[in-house]
């Protein structure tokens, strides 16, 4: 029966024409290859801007992590300095641009103002000259900049804004040598014009602290610069330094002083050294430390690479572990169910109810003295790392293990294990990935968290973490900040980019995705 609409008018036969196999539709060519699993997750993954970031970002690190300590040929993860500790960052070639100076920007009091430009101009008088405080050599003038100064006629004190070289701030430093040494220290300053030996410091009235070699000038008391007379020098653009040298009685300055020691080799002086100079001397370079330097006088970008590359090991191996025995026991749990099921969720709901910083502190107590601190941080985050994971699978084997294909797949004879890991897990896989990429930032910031406060120890010469960094950083990090931004940033990168890569990587391989378009 058909019916006809009369308001409708009526296509003619002849409009009609029969298509025949050779005519072409379409232009448009269809791609019927098929395309694998892993193929289809990397085409998911690539659309997702932010998880490529984000993977891009955790290459960059891991990068650093690696080839920082290869290309840095000047410092191994062993070479300190404590006289260069908590300096900021500093390159020779960078500093041209105004980066990387070294230096910091501090409020003086007259003193310490004085005090900071002195080293300057006694750089520069070494030999016992008179030199103004605005004609110092600025090579080694630790005051870079004066920003300004500030009278406060409330409490009467004089404020200097300056900008400061914090390693030129070390100035001179009092050091025992052999005399051996203080021949080869002589030699190089003629070879390379270099000035490494000072006059040294008559210890007199006017040597205000006998401990501190950079107090090279006449001072009272409460060391402040004064005349012969003892007469205050106030502060100026073109103040002269009254010098207190030790010298000889034919008026020869004085280099060295006999402390001890039978002949001539092992004879014992005490000179008085700039510390700049002979830091070059001692290494053959200037110090230069990209990221500065940390709390002891490590070079902060190695101890950096170092905590990298500990965080990224301790975290991978514990979310391989996890996922190993979080799979099969989730498998199990969730395919067998019943009894078996029962039996091992109240297992895991015991294990689970445990602390984990509780487990954490007992296996560093009890267990780190035998098999070292690593394996039993390795330890306490197995204990319960897996039960997430378990969870998970599981859930996922409660969801799929009844669908038509497992059902067809038993009806076939196909054995427990096959219908397990071949027919169930695969539909599982994204998940679990997941949620073991999404482990390690947590495994990151509880091994940092852990570190930060005492409860693991992983300090040391040639080992460290970031969390250790952070730790030794928090007293300090108000006048020291570069000691905190660092690790605190690596670590916020690490958070987050796992957490966005871990999503992609959740969308990619979820199987009920497969050939849907954005």
């Amino acid at each position: 029966m058909s019916i006809e609409n009369k308001n409708l008018p009526l296509i003619p036969k002849e409009k009609f024409a029969f298509a025949h196999t050779g005519d072409r539709i379409s232009d448009k060519k269809f791609d019927d290859k098929p395309i694998g699993y892993f193929k289809d997750a990397w085409l998911r993954f690539r659309k997702n801007k932010a998880s490529i970031l984000a993977a891009i970002i955790i290459i960059c690190i891991v990068l650093f992590a690696i080839f920082t300590p290869m290309l840095n040929t000047r410092y191994d993860s062993t070479f300190m300095d404590p006289y260069y500790a908590k300096m900021s960052p500093r390159n020779v070639f960078l500093s041209q641009f105004g980066i990387a100076t070294g230096g910091v920007e501090r409020a003086f009091n007259e003193r310490g103002y004085m005090l900071s430009l002195a080293i300057g101009v006694g750089a520069d008088g070494y030999d016992g000259n008179t030199v103004a405080a605005n004609k110092s050599d600025k090579k080694y003038q630790p005051i870079l900049e004066l920003k300004n100064i500030r009278d406060n006629k409330v409490t009467n004190k004089i404020t200097y804004n300056a900008v400061i070289d914090t390693y030129l701030e070390v100035g001179f430093r009092y050091i025992q040598i052999e005399q051996s040494k203080f021949a080869e220290i002589r030699a190089y300053e003629e070879e390379t014009g270099l000035h490494i030996l000072f006059p040294l410091v008559e210890e007199n009235d006017f040597c205000a602290d006998k401990t501190n070699a950079n107090y090279w000038y006449k001072a009272d008391a409460k060391l402040n610069p004064v005349k012969a007379d003892g007469s205050k020098i106030p502060y100026s653009e073109d103040m002269v330094f009254e010098d207190n040298y030790m010298r000889d009685a034919e008026g020869n300055l004085v280099y060295h002083v006999y402390t001890g020691g039978g002949d001539v080799n092992t004879a014992q002086y005490k000179v008085r050294v700039l510390y700049y100079n002979y830091y070059r001397y001692l290494n053959g370079f200037e110090p230069e430390y990209i990221f500065g330097t940390d709390s002891q006088g490590y070079d902060l970008a190695l101890r950096m690479a170092i905590g990298i590359r500990l965080s990224l090991l301790v975290a991978v191996f514990v979310s391989v572990i996890n996922f190993i025995l979080g799979a099969i026991y989730g498998a199990i749990e969730g395919y067998y169910g019943g009894v078996v099921d029962l039996v091992m969720e109240r297992i895991a709901e015991i294990l689970s109810g445990i602390p984990f910083i509780i487990v954490a502190t007992l296996f560093q107590i009890h267990l780190a003295q035998k098999a070292g601190p690593i394996p039993s941080l390795l330890f306490a985050f197995v204990v319960t790392g897996w039960i997430g994971t378990a969870s998970r699978v599981r859930t996922q084997f409660y969801r799929f293990k009844n669908q038509e294909y497992v059902m067809a797949a038993r009806t076939l004879g196909a054995k427990d294990s096959r219908v397990i890991w071949k027919h169930i897990f695969p539909n599982c896989l994204g998940t679990i990935i997941t949620s073991s990429v999404l482990v390690i930032p947590g495994v990151i910031f509880s091994e940092s968290m852990l570190s930060f406060l005492g409860i693991v120890n992983l300090g040391g010469s040639k080992m460290t973490s970031l969390g250790t960094l952070l730790s030794d950083a928090s007293s300090i990090w108000t006048n020291y900040p570069h000691l905190m931004i660092f690790p605190a940033i690596i670590i916020s990168l690490l958070m987050i980019c796992f957490n966005l890569f871990g999503n992609g990587l959740r969308d990619a391989f979820n199987p009920s995705l497969r050939g849907v378009e954005d």
